[in-house]
């Protein structure tokens, strides 16, 4: 007969969890800057250039 292999709970395999879902947390902040931050920018230089008043006649 073969005997039943015991399971372990490795503890590198929990650290690495851990880094994994603090990596995650800083691609989603890194995203977030250089996807949302451009758009700001913009919309903040257009602003104070005068983009989005009427024009006068």
């Amino acid at each position: 007969m073969k005997k039943k292999k015991s399971k372990k709970i490795n503890p590198n395999l929990n650290k690495k969890n851990q880094e994994l879902g603090q990596t995650k947390n800083s691609a989603k902040l890194i995203l977030f800057v250089f996807g949302i931050g451009p758009i700001i920018g913009i919309t903040i230089f257009l602003y104070s250039k005068g983009f989005f008043n009427p024009p006068n006649m």
